[in-house]
This record gives structure tokens, sequence and C-alpha cells, in this order.
């Protein structure tokens, strides 16, 4: 077309700002605002839509998580005005949701994962009346924040004469108990309210240097008041975390050394 006599070469012409150039790029530009705000209309349905139909588990943990204890809601509204990270405001940083025979039950705690603690009266009865509020209507929530489950354990360690002391120290003095450390390590460590393991316990135990063998003779644990259980393969606690009993562990490890045949 640039070539054709009877069209105007101010039209046609390579010029960077020729008209046809000049139009494309009109063009371009509305398909491009278009799209855009095609997916924005789309973004808006589906949040739309989710917000219609009733939440997942996920929706009420990550509500748990955002509640800021001193701080009231909008009117008609699930959300806070502003976010925060102030853990004073912020106070549950754990949370689990499960859904029972014909309930909902939040789990929470608060504090660092290895200084884990219930809500107090005052602070749970305040999360209570927001849970309550911004749940879906006709869903029945059951609502704990409990003190830690009691792990208990007896153990025969099996060590290296050459890295611990036969009380369990280690030699060079960087450590007064591996094992115990190890242990609330793995307690720490494990997630709000997963899974205990005893074979991971175990290897655990046979990861820390200087443990040859780690043999553990009983292993229970316990929530409330509760008697204590056997703990074969796996566990749940209660509460959603645990605590290593110290009293009944130091009373119930013994240490012999490891010689090869």
């Amino acid at each position: 077309m640039a070539t054709d006599p009877h069209l105007s070469t101010y039209t046609w012409s390579d010029s960077k700002v020729a008209m046809w150039r000049l139009w494309t790029f009109v063009v371009a530009v509305c398909i491009w605002t278009l799209e855009e705000l095609f997916d924005a209309h789309r973004e808006e349905m589906e949040l739309k839509i989710s917000s219609m139909r009733p939440h997942k588990l996920s929706w009420y943990v990550n509500k748990a998580k955002a509640f800021q204890y001193g701080v009231a809601l909008p009117p008609d509204s699930d959300e806070y005005s502003e976010p925060t990270e102030d853990e004073s405001v912020a106070i549950v940083q754990y949370a689990a949701a499960i859904e029972l025979l014909n309930m909902i039950r939040i789990k929470v705690a608060k504090g660092p994962a290895t200084a884990l603690e219930g809500l107090t009266a005052p602070e749970l009865s305040s999360f209570t009346t927001y849970m309550n509020r911004i749940k879906d209507a006709g869903v029945r929530l059951h609502i704990t924040s409990d003190a830690p489950d009691t792990f208990r354990v007896s153990l025969k360690i099996f060590y290296d004469p050459l890295v611990l002391t036969a009380t369990g120290s280690r030699i060079d003095g960087s450590a007064a108990n591996p094992v115990m450390d190890a242990i609330k390590k793995f307690l720490a460590d494990l997630p709000f309210n997963g899974v205990f393991i005893l074979n991971k316990f175990i290897a655990a135990l046979q990861a820390v240097d200087g443990v040859k063998i780690g043999q553990v003779l009983a292993a229970q644990a316990s929530y409330a008041s509760t008697p204590f259980v056997p703990i074969t393969v796996k566990y749940i606690p209660d509460a959603g975390y645990m605590k290593l009993d110290e009293v009944h562990f130091a009373a119930n490890i013994s240490y012999e050394a490891y010689l090869p045949e």
C-alpha cells in the first residue's frame, strides 16, 4: 500500500509518526485496556463467588491468625481495617481447624515455637467472640487454647565414649544434655497439630552426635488431666503441641558406652 500512487504518502510513509503507525498504537492500547478490564472483572466475580459459598477449613485457620486482640471489627465485616504484625495484638501465631461430626474445632496457641502456650482467659473470650462473629451461618465452633500435651519418654542411650560422657554431656563442654536438647527441638519443630511419629523421633535421637543407638523403652502422652497413653506408632497432640516432662525424663534415661565387638 505504501507504494500505491493513489494513497497518501503521508498516511503510508515510513515516518515514526506516520498516521498508520499512530492508529496501530491506538488500536493496540484499546485491546490491552479491554484485556485488563476483562481480567479485573473475572477477579471480581471469582471473589464474589468464593464469598458466597461455605468456607474451607483453611479459611478458618487464616482468620484465626488474623485476629487482633483489643481491636474492634468494622460493622458487617470479617476483616480488620488495617492488618498488623504486632504480636502483642496479633496474638494467635498457631492455629488448626478440624472438622468433627457436627462442628469445627479450632485450636490456637501463641508464642514462639520453642515456648508455645495457650491464650489467657480474657484473650480466649475475645477470640471466641471474634470467631463466632465471622463464621458461616449455621456452623458450630468448638474453640480451644490449652496447655501443651505432656510427653514422657524412657530411654537407653548407647553412646560413643569419644564424644559423650557417662552422664550424657559432651566431652568438649559444648552441651550438658544434647539428647534432651534434641528431643525438645524435635517437639518444637513439629507442625502445629502435626503428627508425632515414633520412628521419626528415634531417627532424631540417632542423629545426635555421639549417640550410637537410641532405644525407646516407653513413650507416653497425656493432655489436661487424662491418663497417659502409650505411643507405639503415632500421636496427634490434643492441644496441637507437646512439651517434654523434664523431671520424668531425667529419672528415666540411662547411658551405656557403645563398644563395638
